[in-house]
Protein backbone atom coordinates (compact mmCIF):
# COMPACT_ATOMS: atom_id res chain seq x y z
CA UNK A 1 0.00 0.00 0.00
CA UNK A 2 1.44 3.10 -1.31
CA UNK A 3 1.36 7.09 0.15
CA UNK A 4 -1.36 7.86 -1.90
CA UNK A 5 -3.66 5.01 -0.92
CA UNK A 6 -2.91 6.33 2.78
CA UNK A 7 -4.56 9.58 2.44
CA UNK A 8 -7.74 8.58 0.99
CA UNK A 9 -9.36 7.09 4.59
CA UNK A 10 -7.62 10.50 6.26
CA UNK A 11 -9.23 12.93 3.87
CA UNK A 12 -12.49 10.62 4.32
CA UNK A 13 -12.50 10.86 8.05
CA UNK A 14 -12.96 14.90 7.91
CA UNK A 15 -15.17 14.64 4.68
CA UNK A 16 -17.75 12.09 6.69
CA UNK A 17 -16.97 14.11 10.03
CA UNK A 18 -18.08 17.58 8.06
CA UNK A 19 -21.23 15.88 6.70
CA UNK A 20 -22.33 14.64 10.11
CA UNK A 21 -21.33 18.29 11.40
CA UNK A 22 -23.27 20.51 8.91
CA UNK A 23 -26.40 18.35 8.94
CA UNK A 24 -27.06 17.97 12.71
CA UNK A 25 -26.20 21.78 12.78
CA UNK A 26 -29.11 22.32 10.65
CA UNK A 27 -31.47 19.87 13.15
CA UNK A 28 -30.26 21.10 15.90
CA UNK A 29 -30.26 25.21 15.37
CA UNK A 30 -34.06 24.15 13.77
CA UNK A 31 -35.48 21.52 15.56
CA UNK A 32 -34.80 23.44 18.95
CA UNK A 33 -36.43 26.91 18.47
CA UNK A 34 -39.59 25.56 16.26
CA UNK A 35 -41.46 25.28 19.38
CA UNK A 36 -40.86 28.47 19.97
CA UNK A 37 -41.06 30.09 16.63
CA UNK A 38 -44.26 28.32 16.20
CA UNK A 39 -45.91 30.13 18.99
CA UNK A 40 -44.33 33.50 18.97
CA UNK A 41 -43.41 34.26 15.30
CA UNK A 42 -46.75 31.79 13.72
CA UNK A 43 -48.96 32.56 16.62
CA UNK A 44 -50.11 28.67 17.18
CA UNK A 45 -51.41 27.54 20.37
CA UNK A 46 -49.55 24.54 22.41
CA UNK A 47 -53.00 22.27 20.44
CA UNK A 48 -51.84 23.70 17.40
CA UNK A 49 -47.80 23.12 17.71
CA UNK A 50 -48.55 19.66 18.92
CA UNK A 51 -50.73 19.04 15.72
CA UNK A 52 -47.26 20.45 13.55
CA UNK A 53 -45.19 17.85 15.49
CA UNK A 54 -48.01 15.12 15.03
CA UNK A 55 -47.68 15.71 11.64
CA UNK A 56 -44.12 15.54 10.90
CA UNK A 57 -44.03 11.97 13.16
CA UNK A 58 -46.86 10.37 11.25
CA UNK A 59 -45.35 11.45 7.76
CA UNK A 60 -41.91 10.33 8.58
CA UNK A 61 -43.18 6.78 9.60
CA UNK A 62 -44.54 7.03 5.47
CA UNK A 63 -40.90 7.93 3.93
CA UNK A 64 -38.96 5.98 6.02
CA UNK A 65 -39.66 2.18 4.46
CA UNK A 66 -39.43 3.63 1.13
CA UNK A 67 -36.28 5.44 1.98
CA UNK A 68 -34.41 2.85 2.92
CA UNK A 69 -35.20 0.81 0.12
CA UNK A 70 -34.82 3.46 -2.22
CA UNK A 71 -30.73 3.57 0.01
CA UNK A 72 -30.02 -0.25 -0.33
CA UNK A 73 -31.07 0.30 -4.17
CA UNK A 74 -28.49 3.42 -4.40
CA UNK A 75 -25.50 1.63 -2.36
CA UNK A 76 -22.96 4.17 -2.45
CA UNK A 77 -24.65 6.51 -5.28
CA UNK A 78 -25.60 10.02 -3.34
CA UNK A 79 -29.21 10.61 -4.91
CA UNK A 80 -31.37 10.33 -1.88
CA UNK A 81 -28.52 11.82 0.13
CA UNK A 82 -29.07 15.00 -2.80
CA UNK A 83 -32.40 14.86 -2.08
CA UNK A 84 -32.13 15.84 1.75
CA UNK A 85 -29.73 18.41 0.90
CA UNK A 86 -31.42 20.43 -1.35
CA UNK A 87 -34.57 20.43 0.57
CA UNK A 88 -32.28 21.61 3.56
CA UNK A 89 -31.41 24.59 1.30
CA UNK A 90 -35.15 25.78 1.26
CA UNK A 91 -35.43 25.62 4.98
CA UNK A 92 -35.39 29.68 4.95
CA UNK A 93 -37.27 30.51 2.28
CA UNK A 94 -39.69 28.05 3.51
CA UNK A 95 -39.62 29.41 6.96
CA UNK A 96 -39.71 33.19 5.54
CA UNK A 97 -42.19 32.84 2.76
CA UNK A 98 -44.39 29.91 2.67
CA UNK A 99 -45.16 28.15 6.01
CA UNK A 100 -46.86 31.21 8.04
CA UNK A 101 -49.28 31.89 5.43
CA UNK A 102 -50.13 28.11 4.51
CA UNK A 103 -50.87 28.01 8.77
CA UNK A 104 -53.18 31.06 8.60
CA UNK A 105 -54.50 30.22 5.72
CA UNK A 106 -55.74 26.29 7.31
CA UNK A 107 -54.09 24.74 10.08
CA UNK A 108 -54.53 21.49 8.71
CA UNK A 109 -52.83 22.11 5.25
CA UNK A 110 -50.09 24.19 6.92
CA UNK A 111 -49.35 21.31 9.70
CA UNK A 112 -49.70 18.96 6.32
CA UNK A 113 -47.09 20.59 4.36
CA UNK A 114 -44.43 21.40 6.87
CA UNK A 115 -45.01 17.69 8.21
CA UNK A 116 -44.05 16.48 4.63
CA UNK A 117 -41.31 18.98 3.97
CA UNK A 118 -39.75 19.21 7.67
CA UNK A 119 -39.78 15.27 8.21
CA UNK A 120 -38.30 14.83 4.58
CA UNK A 121 -35.67 16.88 6.07
CA UNK A 122 -34.90 15.61 9.49
CA UNK A 123 -37.40 12.28 10.99
CA UNK A 124 -36.87 10.88 7.44
CA UNK A 125 -33.55 12.24 6.02
CA UNK A 126 -31.53 11.49 9.21
CA UNK A 127 -31.87 7.32 8.18
CA UNK A 128 -30.81 8.38 4.86
CA UNK A 129 -27.70 10.32 5.83
CA UNK A 130 -26.63 8.08 8.83
CA UNK A 131 -26.92 5.06 6.63
CA UNK A 132 -24.76 6.66 3.56
CA UNK A 133 -22.34 7.88 6.10
CA UNK A 134 -21.76 4.50 7.79
CA UNK A 135 -21.74 2.40 4.58
CA UNK A 136 -19.17 4.76 3.14
CA UNK A 137 -17.51 5.20 6.03
CA UNK A 138 -17.12 1.27 6.43
CA UNK A 139 -15.88 1.05 2.64
CA UNK A 140 -13.30 3.33 3.71
CA UNK A 141 -11.88 1.74 6.61
CA UNK A 142 -13.06 4.27 9.09
CA UNK A 143 -15.09 3.77 11.79
CA UNK A 144 -18.55 5.27 11.90
CA UNK A 145 -18.53 6.61 15.57
CA UNK A 146 -15.46 8.41 15.35
CA UNK A 147 -17.11 10.57 12.65
CA UNK A 148 -20.30 10.19 14.18
CA UNK A 149 -18.66 12.69 16.84
CA UNK A 150 -19.34 15.39 14.73
CA UNK A 151 -22.92 15.15 15.23
CA UNK A 152 -22.21 15.74 19.08
CA UNK A 153 -20.15 18.72 18.53
CA UNK A 154 -22.83 20.23 16.34
CA UNK A 155 -24.95 19.82 18.81
CA UNK A 156 -22.95 21.75 21.31
CA UNK A 157 -22.23 24.07 18.43
CA UNK A 158 -25.56 24.94 17.90
CA UNK A 159 -26.57 25.26 21.76
CA UNK A 160 -23.93 28.45 21.93
CA UNK A 161 -24.58 30.14 18.60
CA UNK A 162 -28.54 29.49 18.01
CA UNK A 163 -29.53 31.60 21.47
CA UNK A 164 -28.00 34.47 19.99
CA UNK A 165 -28.95 34.53 16.54
CA UNK A 166 -32.89 33.57 17.68
CA UNK A 167 -32.99 36.44 19.98
CA UNK A 168 -31.27 38.96 17.35
CA UNK A 169 -33.67 37.58 14.31
CA UNK A 170 -35.80 34.57 14.38
CA UNK A 171 -35.95 34.11 11.18
CA UNK A 172 -31.84 34.07 11.22
CA UNK A 173 -31.55 30.46 12.05
CA UNK A 174 -33.80 29.25 9.14
CA UNK A 175 -31.31 30.59 6.59
CA UNK A 176 -28.05 29.82 8.73
CA UNK A 177 -29.73 26.48 8.08
CA UNK A 178 -29.92 27.08 4.26
CA UNK A 179 -26.23 28.14 4.68
CA UNK A 180 -25.30 25.24 6.56
CA UNK A 181 -26.92 23.31 3.65
CA UNK A 182 -24.95 24.71 0.60
CA UNK A 183 -22.26 23.98 2.24
CA UNK A 184 -23.22 20.24 3.38
CA UNK A 185 -23.83 19.77 -0.38
CA UNK A 186 -20.32 21.08 -1.21
CA UNK A 187 -18.84 18.25 0.99
CA UNK A 188 -21.29 15.89 -0.36
CA UNK A 189 -20.19 16.45 -3.57
CA UNK A 190 -16.30 16.23 -3.11
CA UNK A 191 -17.40 12.35 -1.32
CA UNK A 192 -15.16 9.74 -2.42
CA UNK A 193 -15.78 5.59 -2.14
CA UNK A 194 -13.35 3.44 -3.28
CA UNK A 195 -14.51 1.74 -6.48
CA UNK A 196 -13.20 -1.49 -5.65
CA UNK A 197 -14.15 -1.77 -2.68
CA UNK A 198 -17.67 -0.41 -3.61
CA UNK A 199 -17.45 -3.24 -6.25
CA UNK A 200 -17.08 -6.01 -3.91
CA UNK A 201 -20.07 -5.34 -1.49
CA UNK A 202 -22.55 -4.88 -4.52
CA UNK A 203 -21.22 -8.24 -6.12
CA UNK A 204 -22.37 -11.71 -5.38
CA UNK A 205 -22.15 -13.82 -8.46
CA UNK A 206 -24.89 -15.85 -9.44
CA UNK A 207 -27.43 -13.88 -7.43
CA UNK A 208 -28.46 -10.84 -9.39
CA UNK A 209 -25.41 -8.29 -7.82
CA UNK A 210 -26.32 -5.86 -5.71
CA UNK A 211 -30.21 -6.12 -7.35
CA UNK A 212 -32.65 -5.16 -4.50
CA UNK A 213 -35.71 -6.96 -5.25
CA UNK A 214 -39.29 -6.97 -3.51
CA UNK A 215 -38.71 -10.60 -2.57
CA UNK A 216 -35.44 -9.80 -0.89
CA UNK A 217 -36.94 -6.43 1.06
CA UNK A 218 -40.11 -8.85 2.05
CA UNK A 219 -37.85 -11.31 3.16
CA UNK A 220 -36.44 -9.36 6.23
CA UNK A 221 -40.05 -9.65 8.44
CA UNK A 222 -39.85 -13.51 8.20
CA UNK A 223 -36.05 -13.11 10.05
CA UNK A 224 -37.03 -14.04 13.87
CA UNK A 225 -34.07 -11.53 14.85
CA UNK A 226 -35.29 -8.30 12.68
CA UNK A 227 -38.54 -8.57 15.04
CA UNK A 228 -36.18 -8.77 18.29
CA UNK A 229 -34.15 -5.93 17.10
CA UNK A 230 -37.27 -4.12 16.72
CA UNK A 231 -38.68 -5.16 20.07
CA UNK A 232 -35.28 -4.30 21.66
CA UNK A 233 -35.40 -0.76 20.13
CA UNK A 234 -39.32 -0.12 20.87
CA UNK A 235 -38.66 -1.36 24.76
CA UNK A 236 -35.31 1.28 25.04
CA UNK A 237 -34.89 3.47 22.59
CA UNK A 238 -38.45 4.32 22.26
CA UNK A 239 -38.96 4.41 25.94
CA UNK A 240 -35.58 6.66 26.33
CA UNK A 241 -36.99 9.73 24.18
CA UNK A 242 -40.23 9.55 25.93
CA UNK A 243 -38.47 9.74 29.27
CA UNK A 244 -36.55 12.80 28.33
CA UNK A 245 -39.57 14.54 26.80
CA UNK A 246 -40.81 16.22 30.20
CA UNK A 247 -37.91 15.56 31.97
CA UNK A 248 -36.91 18.53 32.24
CA UNK A 249 -40.57 19.91 33.76
CA UNK A 250 -39.51 17.10 36.26
CA UNK A 251 -35.82 18.30 37.24
CA UNK A 252 -37.28 22.03 37.22
CA UNK A 253 -39.35 20.67 39.99
CA UNK A 254 -36.48 20.26 42.49
CA UNK A 255 -35.06 24.02 42.17
CA UNK A 256 -36.91 26.98 43.97
CA UNK A 257 -38.20 28.49 40.67
CA UNK A 258 -38.44 27.28 37.19
CA UNK A 259 -35.98 29.79 35.35
CA UNK A 260 -33.05 28.56 37.49
CA UNK A 261 -34.11 24.77 37.31
CA UNK A 262 -34.26 25.49 32.95
CA UNK A 263 -30.91 27.25 33.56
CA UNK A 264 -29.25 24.50 35.47
CA UNK A 265 -30.93 22.10 33.02
CA UNK A 266 -29.14 23.95 30.25
CA UNK A 267 -25.84 23.76 31.46
CA UNK A 268 -25.73 20.19 32.70
CA UNK A 269 -26.97 19.39 28.82
CA UNK A 270 -24.16 21.24 27.75
CA UNK A 271 -21.91 19.35 29.73
CA UNK A 272 -23.94 16.09 28.64
CA UNK A 273 -22.98 16.81 25.27
CA UNK A 274 -19.51 17.32 25.88
CA UNK A 275 -18.74 14.45 27.38
CA UNK A 276 -20.79 12.18 24.73
CA UNK A 277 -18.75 13.74 22.19
CA UNK A 278 -15.23 12.67 23.50
CA UNK A 279 -17.21 9.23 24.79
CA UNK A 280 -17.82 9.27 21.00
CA UNK A 281 -13.96 8.75 19.95
CA UNK A 282 -13.65 5.71 22.69
CA UNK A 283 -17.10 3.91 22.16
CA UNK A 284 -15.83 2.04 18.63
CA UNK A 285 -12.99 0.37 20.26
CA UNK A 286 -15.25 -1.03 23.36
CA UNK A 287 -18.17 -2.09 21.07
CA UNK A 288 -15.25 -3.83 18.83
CA UNK A 289 -14.47 -5.85 21.84
CA UNK A 290 -17.83 -6.79 24.09
CA UNK A 291 -19.87 -6.71 20.51
CA UNK A 292 -22.81 -4.82 19.24
CA UNK A 293 -25.29 -7.50 21.16
CA UNK A 294 -23.78 -6.62 24.54
CA UNK A 295 -23.78 -2.86 23.10
CA UNK A 296 -27.77 -2.78 22.51
CA UNK A 297 -28.06 -4.91 25.78
CA UNK A 298 -25.79 -2.33 28.28
CA UNK A 299 -28.34 0.33 26.05
CA UNK A 300 -30.87 -1.00 27.50
CA UNK A 301 -29.73 -1.71 31.14
CA UNK A 302 -28.84 2.04 31.88
CA UNK A 303 -31.33 3.12 30.39
CA UNK A 304 -33.25 1.71 33.09
CA UNK A 305 -31.03 2.66 35.21
CA UNK A 306 -31.56 5.82 34.18
CA UNK A 307 -35.34 6.48 34.40
CA UNK A 308 -35.40 4.08 37.77
CA UNK A 309 -32.83 6.31 39.56
CA UNK A 310 -34.71 9.17 38.59
CA UNK A 311 -37.90 8.40 39.95
CA UNK A 312 -36.05 7.25 43.29
CA UNK A 313 -33.73 10.51 43.15
CA UNK A 314 -34.57 13.11 45.96
CA UNK A 315 -31.81 15.51 45.55
CA UNK A 316 -30.64 17.78 42.06
CA UNK A 317 -27.31 16.28 42.57
CA UNK A 318 -28.55 12.58 42.38
CA UNK A 319 -30.69 13.43 39.46
CA UNK A 320 -27.95 14.99 37.36
CA UNK A 321 -25.53 12.73 37.56
CA UNK A 322 -28.49 10.07 36.62
CA UNK A 323 -29.02 12.76 33.44
CA UNK A 324 -25.21 12.50 32.75
CA UNK A 325 -25.62 8.77 31.93
CA UNK A 326 -27.52 9.85 28.58
CA UNK A 327 -23.60 10.90 27.51
CA UNK A 328 -23.04 7.50 27.68
CA UNK A 329 -26.00 5.93 26.15
CA UNK A 330 -26.15 7.73 23.26
CA UNK A 331 -22.50 6.54 22.01
CA UNK A 332 -23.54 2.76 22.61
CA UNK A 333 -26.91 2.64 20.90
CA UNK A 334 -25.54 4.61 17.82
CA UNK A 335 -22.41 2.89 17.17
CA UNK A 336 -23.67 -0.79 18.39
CA UNK A 337 -26.81 -0.66 16.19
CA UNK A 338 -24.97 0.17 12.73
CA UNK A 339 -22.17 -2.64 14.22
CA UNK A 340 -24.85 -5.35 14.73
CA UNK A 341 -26.81 -4.65 11.71
CA UNK A 342 -24.16 -5.24 9.79
CA UNK A 343 -22.39 -8.27 11.56
CA UNK A 344 -25.81 -9.84 11.49
CA UNK A 345 -27.59 -9.28 8.54
CA UNK A 346 -27.10 -8.90 4.75
CA UNK A 347 -25.00 -6.03 4.35
CA UNK A 348 -26.77 -5.12 1.40
CA UNK A 349 -30.22 -4.31 2.76
CA UNK A 350 -28.41 -2.48 6.06
CA UNK A 351 -30.22 0.79 5.46
CA UNK A 352 -33.70 -0.98 4.99
CA UNK A 353 -33.51 -2.66 7.89
CA UNK A 354 -32.31 0.47 10.17
CA UNK A 355 -35.13 2.56 8.74
CA UNK A 356 -37.36 -0.11 9.53
CA UNK A 357 -36.09 -1.58 12.77
CA UNK A 358 -34.71 1.49 14.37
CA UNK A 359 -36.28 4.54 12.70
CA UNK A 360 -39.64 3.47 11.94
CA UNK A 361 -40.32 1.01 14.97
CA UNK A 362 -38.72 4.43 17.54
CA UNK A 363 -40.85 6.52 15.94
CA UNK A 364 -44.23 4.54 16.12
CA UNK A 365 -43.53 3.93 19.08
CA UNK A 366 -42.91 7.46 20.57
CA UNK A 367 -46.16 8.66 18.56
CA UNK A 368 -48.27 5.71 20.64
CA UNK A 369 -46.09 5.91 24.08
CA UNK A 370 -46.01 9.69 24.13
CA UNK A 371 -49.77 10.24 24.35
CA UNK A 372 -50.15 7.33 27.38
CA UNK A 373 -47.03 8.78 29.18
CA UNK A 374 -48.48 12.49 28.83
CA UNK A 375 -51.60 10.82 30.33
CA UNK A 376 -49.82 8.63 33.24
CA UNK A 377 -48.49 12.05 34.09
CA UNK A 378 -51.24 14.23 34.78
CA UNK A 379 -53.41 10.86 36.85
CA UNK A 380 -50.25 8.95 38.48
CA UNK A 381 -47.30 11.70 38.71
CA UNK A 382 -43.78 11.08 37.35
CA UNK A 383 -42.45 9.17 39.73
CA UNK A 384 -44.84 6.36 39.00
CA UNK A 385 -44.79 6.65 35.47
CA UNK A 386 -40.92 6.20 35.65
CA UNK A 387 -41.33 3.32 37.69
CA UNK A 388 -43.63 1.95 35.09
CA UNK A 389 -41.43 3.09 32.08
CA UNK A 390 -38.98 1.48 33.86
CA UNK A 391 -40.48 -2.29 33.95
CA UNK A 392 -40.71 -1.83 30.39
CA UNK A 393 -37.32 -1.23 29.54
CA UNK A 394 -36.11 -3.60 31.75
CA UNK A 395 -38.29 -6.58 30.74
CA UNK A 396 -37.65 -5.98 26.82
CA UNK A 397 -33.78 -5.87 27.74
CA UNK A 398 -34.12 -9.21 29.75
CA UNK A 399 -36.29 -10.65 26.51
CA UNK A 400 -33.25 -9.42 24.04
CA UNK A 401 -30.92 -11.63 25.71
CA UNK A 402 -31.86 -14.58 24.30
CA UNK A 403 -33.72 -13.47 21.09
CA UNK A 404 -30.64 -11.08 19.48
CA UNK A 405 -28.08 -12.94 17.90
CA UNK A 406 -24.84 -13.16 19.44
CA UNK A 407 -22.94 -10.93 16.94
CA UNK A 408 -19.30 -11.83 17.36
CA UNK A 409 -19.57 -15.60 16.64
CA UNK A 410 -22.26 -15.32 13.74
CA UNK A 411 -20.10 -16.27 10.23
CA UNK A 412 -23.05 -15.97 7.76
CA UNK A 413 -25.05 -13.00 7.79
CA UNK A 414 -28.78 -13.07 8.49
CA UNK A 415 -30.97 -12.98 5.34
CA UNK A 416 -28.54 -13.35 3.02
CA UNK A 417 -29.29 -15.44 -0.09
CA UNK A 418 -25.63 -16.63 -0.85
CA UNK A 419 -23.86 -16.74 1.83
CA UNK A 420 -20.83 -18.47 0.12
CA UNK A 421 -19.79 -14.81 -1.92
CA UNK A 422 -20.99 -12.54 1.50
CA UNK A 423 -18.43 -14.07 3.47
CA UNK A 424 -15.99 -13.30 0.86
CA UNK A 425 -16.79 -9.99 0.83
CA UNK A 426 -14.65 -7.53 2.79
CA UNK A 427 -17.31 -5.03 2.53
CA UNK A 428 -19.18 -7.27 5.17
CA UNK A 429 -16.12 -6.99 8.00
CA UNK A 430 -16.67 -4.48 10.46
CA UNK A 431 -13.64 -2.45 10.24
CA UNK A 432 -11.63 -2.24 13.19
CA UNK A 433 -9.70 0.75 12.79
Amino acid sequence: MNIRNLKLPKWNFWNFGGLFFFYFLIWAVVLAFLPIWLKEEAGLDAGHTGLVFSAISLIALCYQPFFGVISDKLGFRKNLFWFVVVAALLMGPFFTWLFIPLLKYNIWVGAIIGGIYLSAVFQAGVGVVEAYIERASRASSIEYGRVRLFGSIAGATATLIGGMMYLANPISIFWFASGSAAILGILLKTVKVDPSTAAAEAAEPGDGGSEITKERVFSIFKLKNFWFLSLLIVGTASVYDVFDQQFPNYYNQFFPTTQIGTQRFSELVSLQTAIEAVLMIFMPWIINRIGAKNGLLLFGLLTFVRIFGSAVATDTISLSLLRLIAAVEMPLLLVSIFKYITGVFDVRLSATIYLLAFNFAKQAAIVIFSSIAGQMYTNIGFQNTYYFLSAIVLIITIISIFGLSNDRRRRDPVGATNTASTKASPAMSVSKV
